[in-house]
């Protein structure tokens, strides 16, 4: 993606990767930072964006007591002038680099995101691109050309491309995607655009949107997409040109920006008629908005208390007759939304031996049709619901995550069972998926992070072959599944799927009896063939190790380390390792893993560490993990290793610990306010038969520990002749370089 814009264009700095040269960010002079920071980083060149349930007069308030004494500069910001030519002829770049997959990439360019083209060319890559309606999909994937196809439609301030491409594997053609590609994009007009095809982009487009709208985060983010684009209305006025593009505008931008002349990939064609992509000028976006006005306001919804104690107080538990353990939440919530999640467990560790592969395929086809519905149909019909749905599964559980509005909860669940209790596993997707499997494990084969976390994972886990715990390499995974059949997998699903252990959680706005009795009528009498017994995790002692694996041509090396622990989450010194894991490397810019690697070393850009413990087997972990680059190997892993000594001999400070506990605390208590997260997280205190008390009582412990007991609590667990170290990446080529 870097190449091909870098190739689409000969002036504009879009060209260019935003972050900058390694050069430049190796020898740029301090002055220079400091004269672009003073240039730009001023308040008449920001906005400020505050999404969520605020009290508007106070936090304008606070706006304004704490930015308004900045002063205004005096010097004037320039307009940004350079303009890219029209582009006169097809380009190409290839890019050659050790990997294991193909790619097939074709870049066009567009007006910019204000400008009226910009929605119908959304619609228009949908139309192209999307999984498995997609005219590409169609084409390539089912054809087995490639084994999947992707888009990005690059909506700037400024015009800027739209790419499509296509991901094929070795031993398949990479001419023939790149034909098939070409051809379908840029032969649309022998296949005109349809109105079926535009009404399901639409429906899909418009519903993320709405979805959108309705979470605090997401409209922080998306309005500020749209505010660097120019304005935080073109958002609202992109929405109402989705909703009236015509398929004659659909096919119009096709035609104009989908052709030979403006494509980057392939080689310079001279032509006596040059057929040139004239990209119009960005709009004015104040004349554009100013007389703007949206939708009617949406409901904000109440303003949720997320301590332990309220949660508890209004989670009514219950048991259906099946056997499926219900917590329901009932709240008003901004647009009427409400978040489902849903968990079958299945299996023991003697019957689900050897029988992971399967089991995994079977959760991975259950989106893939039923015996009504198609995959498209079924996608159609949760869009039509404004549903957002996944639904999958492991060779231990299955599970759905669904967000929709109040009136289509119920068609949603019904939908869901469908899914669930009707797959028809078709051939065709049966290919499909594993050609899309065998392409992902090939694509990770050589990049440096894959191979260090399976080689430490193998190391740190070490179950036997067959057992579903156990860790495969690459090969063994490729081989496993070329020997997949189907009917493996169709007698998995109907050896272990059943409701009669389970968890579902609904929280927002719903009505809580209707859904209790709609759980109830859905799932009742859906028994697994297979008695139900958790795979125990034991604690392994393992003896350390440290390795380097070489991945020849990556930028980038991985470091991860880590060590089992003999730990439960209701260990005593469970609270004090988790705060103390908070201030080595969790709480990541300000924790001490970064400052010493990233802020102070600058050898790593992202760093950081992880403590795990099971709440129900003495099953715990510690890892840390670091991507830089491969020369600087040694110099990370002695600064990795300084710190973990230092922490161990010094200890953390009383002022570490004071921040640090307000801002694990903090974190908790925003992790609860969002409601996917909580509807999670009670999903899985209802299988461990466990309440809110328990976070409210581990925080109070959290906020109580001393000095003493985190620095008492890391030095027992944390051995540094225990942990076991992995790097990964380009070494030979960096040792020679020097």
């Amino acid at each position: 993606m870097e190449r091909v814009f870098s190739t689409a264009y000969l002036w504009h700095n879009y060209g260019k990767s935003s972050i900058g040269a390694k050069s430049d960010l190796e020898n740029v002079p301090i002055d220079r930072l400091q004269e672009f920071y003073k240039r730009y980083y001023q308040p008449d060149n920001a906005v400020l964006l505050i999404a969520g349930k605020i009290d508007e007069g106070k936090t304008l308030a606070l706006a304004n007591q704490y930015f308004a004494p900045i002063p205004k500069p005096t010097r004037k910001l320039q307009k940004l002038y350079t303009e890219d030519p029209t582009q006169d002829g097809e380009r190409a770049v290839t890019v050659r680099r050790v990997g294991d997959t193909q790619l097939v990439v074709a870049g066009y360019h567009i007006p910019a995101g204000s400008h009226p083209d910009a929605a119908p060319t959304s619609l228009l890559m949908f139309i192209l691109a999307d999984t498995p309606s997609g005219r590409l999909h169609k084409a390539l994937v089912e054809s087995k050309k490639a084994s999947t196809v992707f888009n990005f439609p690059f909506i700037f301030g400024e015009p800027s491309l739209l790419l499509v491409g296509a991901e094929v594997r070795q031993e398949a053609s990479l001419d023939a995607a790149k034909e098939g590609l070409l051809q379908i994009v840029e032969e649309i007009n022998k296949t005109p655009i349809t109105k079926d095809e535009v009404e399901r982009a639409r429906g899909q487009l418009l519903k993320q949107i709405e979805l959108n709208l309705n979470s605090s985060e997401q409209v922080g983010l998306e309005l500020s997409e749209w505010i660097g684009m120019g304005d935080w209305r073109l958002l609202f006025l992109n929405r109402d040109r989705l909703r009236k593009t015509s398929v004659e505008d659909v096919q119009r931008v096709a035609s104009t920006y989908l052709k030979q002349s403006n494509r980057t990939l392939g080689l310079f064609v001279p032509t006596q008629k040059p057929d040139r992509a004239e990209i119009p000028a960005t709009p004015d976006i104040l004349a554009l908005v100013k007389d703007y006005k949206g939708d009617a306001v949406v409901a904000a919804g109440e303003a949720f208390d997320p301590s332990p104690a309220n949660i508890d107080s209004r989670t009514v538990r219950a048991t259906t007759p099946g056997g499926i353990k219900t917590g329901f939440l009932t709240k008003k919530t901004r647009g009427n939304t409400v978040n489902l999640q849903m968990t079958l467990r299945f299996g023991d560790e003697k019957s689900l031996m050897n029988r992971a592969t399967a089991g995994s395929f079977a959760g991975d086809l259950l989106m893939r049709g039923t015996k009504t519905k198609t995959r498209q149909q079924i996608q159609d019909a949760f869009d039509k619901l404004k549903a957002r749905v996944a639904i999958g599964g492991s060779p231990t559980s299955a599970n759905v995550s669904l967000e929709t509005i109040r009136e289509n909860l119920p068609a949603a669940m019904n939908l869901v069972a469908e899914v669930l209790r009707e797959p028809s596993f078709p051939a065709t997707e049966f290919d499909q998926l594993k050609q899309e499997q065998l392409a992902s494990i090939e694509q990770q084969r050589s990049e440096p992070q894959s191979l260090a976390l399976v080689a430490l994972q193998r190391h740190l886990s070490p179950y036997p072959k067959g057992h579903v715990n156990y860790v495969s390499t690459p090969d063994e995974d490729v081989a496993e599944i070329n020997s997949l059949k189907l009917d493996e997998v169709k007698n998995f699903y109907a050896d272990f799927y059943g409701a009669g252990n389970g968890e579902l959680t609904v929280i927002g706005d719903f009505d809580e009896k209707e859904i209790a009795r709609l759980t109830n009528e859905l799932f009742s009498g859906w028994k697994s063939k297979q008695p139900f017994s958790r795979v125990v995790r034991t604690y392994k002692d393992i003896s350390p190790l440290n390795k380097s694996l070489e991945a020849p041509d990556k930028a980038n090396a991985f470091f991860i380390a880590g060590l089992n622990l003999n730990l439960r989450d209701d260990d005593p010194d469970y609270p004090a390792l988790i705060l103390g894991d908070y201030m080595l490397g969790g709480g990541f810019l300000n924790s001490r893993l970064a400052t010493r690697i990233r802020q102070k070393d600058g050898l790593s850009y992202v760093v950081g560490s992880q403590l795990s413990a099971s709440a129900l087997d003495k099953s715990g972990s510690f890892l840390t993990y670091a991507i830089y680059a491969p020369q600087n190997r040694d110099k990370l892993e002695t600064a990795f290793q300084e710190e973990i000594a230092r922490t161990l001999k010094d200890g953390f400070t009383e002022e570490e610990i004071k921040a640090a506990k307000t801002g694990w605390l903090q974190s908790r208590q925003v992790s609860r306010a969002q409601d996917n997260e909580l509807a999670g997280k009670l999903n899985n205190y209802l299988f461990l038969n466990r309440t809110f008390a328990w976070d409210a009582d581990l925080e109070t412990k959290v906020n109580n520990l001393t000095t003493e007991q985190i620095n008492s609590a890391f030095r027992k667990f944390i051995d540094p002749k225990k942990i076991s170290i992995v790097k990964a990446g380009d070494f030979a080529k960096s040792a020679s370089a020097k």
